[in-house]
């Protein structure tokens, strides 16, 4: 018999991201597949995942940025928490990282592509808007 969870609570209500950005200021990100069952079908959106049954966000966004791409991203850094409601409905943990590779480097397990872009192509990207709310929230702190 497994222990009741909460309603508060599930094994899908957390998630991690990544705001990776490179010296040139561009953010890098991830086009999703277009599958009427994953979250965001179709969008650009940062690389992240679920976390597992017990796993960190810091354990969960490690573990997704080498899962999906093969990236050990430097300077990993913990930024906020900002909740999916139009989405999944996860509480999902933003983090910052910089990688100066080749996007074309990576390899790619999820998805349909990845691409480094300059924040000023975000507005015309079809992002959700949590994780557009995120990458701008962050990208206000840096040093311009």
């Amino acid at each position: 018999m497994h222990p009741q969870i909460p309603a508060t609570e599930s094994a899908s209500a957390r998630g991690a991201v990544a705001i990776i950005t490179n010296r040139h200021g561009q953010v890098l990100l991830h086009l999703r597949d277009d599958l009427p069952e994953i979250a965001w079908p179709a969008h650009w959106a940062v690389l992240g995942g679920s976390c597992e049954p017990g796993e960190s966000p810091a354990d969960t966004i490690i573990r997704e940025l080498d899962e999906e791409a093969g990236l050990i991203p430097e300077n990993l850094t913990e930024l906020f928490e900002i909740t999916d409601h139009r989405g999944a409905g996860q509480i999902v943990t933003f983090f910052a990282a910089s990688w100066d590779g080749v996007e074309s480097d990576l390899l790619l397990a999820e998805g349909v592509k990845l691409q480094f872009l300059a924040p000023d192509y975000l507005d015309i990207l079809t992002i959700p808007p949590f994780i557009r709310n995120g990458i701008y929230r962050h990208l206000a702190t840096m040093p311009s």
